[in-house]
């Protein structure tokens, strides 16, 4: 008997269909000599700001190379309050509610198995970002999708969200500007949301790293609003507003009474963030703005791109994307389920996009235009010469 087999909570978690696998199958066609325009990982494109390679190349001739406190240098947890405060409305104390973590993944696994009872239920609106359904599991948790529909333009609906509570709700996760949607939730929706957190006693973890990608609208932070501050945990990263996607830094602004508790937990999964790399991200909180503005306004105009090409498609189905930088149109008239037509828009268009399936949405397809804006064009340009072959 193999003495080594796999815990009972991995049961629930899928090892194929992902996101990588799509990547991979595409690396194997360009290796065979195919040109294939990457349109599925959500990945910033640009460099990461200069201010911040300086700073983090200053830190490593300084030698700091050693563990930081295990919340993260006093310096970033001092940046990052200060940006709190200038741009969401939040009074943070660096020293008791600003836990630094090794990226927002690691800051949103942190926060399940800090605050998450076996068994306890997650609401998540659906579509969602992959990783939740598996660090749920993980914390042995229970994720219970609530549906966000394309007519709505994807914004969770308060009524569906009271139609999903059982006995056992325990977390409302919120993601605003939404991976893979797009969609953003307006401040009458937060404020709907939190009514009924406080009326059911639901803790909020607010996943804000597409904060910056917003086109329309002005971003609204959950633990801004009255009442909210106590029971919401807000995630966050250098990875997709400063394009620092490898540095690995991410943070958690929490409610002081559950920080030590949080950092026992990020103790043991990663002690530190990496030191000289705290050093780049908070020189990029503290100066970097302007190399974000010319980003997203490169951004906006990719958005722009994708959205005219979907409106000459005969046939597809998509409401425009207002945050973020994924465009998640419906394929359901196209005849075949949304695994299949990515496979054949890979094979046939050479472009790699993601079935909606992975987020939890069936009959949807990811569309991330974090290329250059020729990728972009060549790349949808592509998709409709294919839709129309079929």
């Amino acid at each position: 008997m193999n003495a080594f087999r796999p815990a009972s909570r991995m049961r629930t978690i899928p090892l194929e269909g992902g996101i990588r696998e799509i990547l991979a199958r595409a690396t194997e066609l360009e290796k065979a000599g195919r040109s294939v325009i990457h349109m599925e990982i959500g990945r910033p494109d640009f460099a990461s700001p200069d201010c911040a390679v300086r700073a983090a190349q200053a830190a490593l001739e300084a030698r700091d190379v050693h563990y930081t406190d295990m919340a993260g240098t006093e310096e970033l947890r001092c940046a990052i309050a200060d940006k709190l405060r200038r741009e969401n409305g939040l009074d943070a104390d660096p020293a008791r509610e600003i836990v630094v973590t090794a990226g927002a993944i690691e800051a949103l696994m942190m926060t399940f198995l800090t605050v998450l009872e076996p068994g306890e239920e997650v609401l998540v609106p659906a579509p969602f970002f992959p990783a939740y359904a598996d660090q749920i599991s993980l914390a042995e948790g229970v994720l219970v999708p609530v549906p966000c529909r394309l007519e709505k333009d994807f914004r969770l609906q308060v009524e569906d969200v009271a139609a999903a509570l059982s006995p056992k709700s325990r977390i409302l996760l919120l993601n605003t500007p939404n991976n893979p949607s797009g969609a953003i939730l307006h401040r009458s929706d937060l404020e709907a949301l939190a009514t009924l957190a406080a009326e059911r006693n639901l803790l909020v973890i607010a996943d804000e790293c597409y904060e910056k990608f917003l086109y329309d609208g002005t971003h609204v932070s959950m633990a801004s609003l009255p009442g909210m501050r106590e029971r919401t945990v807000t995630i966050n990263a250098a990875s997709k507003a400063f394009s620092m996607t490898g540095w690995r830094v991410g943070y958690a602004h929490l409610p002081a009474a559950v920080k030590p508790y949080a950092v026992k937990v990020h103790q043991n999964l990663s002690t530190c963030a990496c030191s000289f790399a705290q050093a780049g991200v908070a020189e990029a909180f503290r100066s970097a703005e302007e190399d974000v503005r010319t980003m997203i306004a490169e951004y906006r105009r990719r958005r722009d791109a994708v959205v005219e090409a979907l409106r000459r498609i005969p046939g597809m189905e998509f409401t425009v994307p207002q945050g973020a930088f994924y465009a998640f149109p419906s394929v359901r008239r196209f005849g075949m389920p949304d695994g299949e037509f990515c496979r054949y828009i890979l094979e046939e268009a050479g472009v790699a996009i993601v079935p909606g399936s992975v987020f939890g949405a069936p009959d949807f397809v990811r569309i991330a235009y974090c290329r250059s804006l020729e990728d972009v064009e060549e790349g949808m340009r592509r998709i409709a010469a294919a839709i129309s072959a079929l």
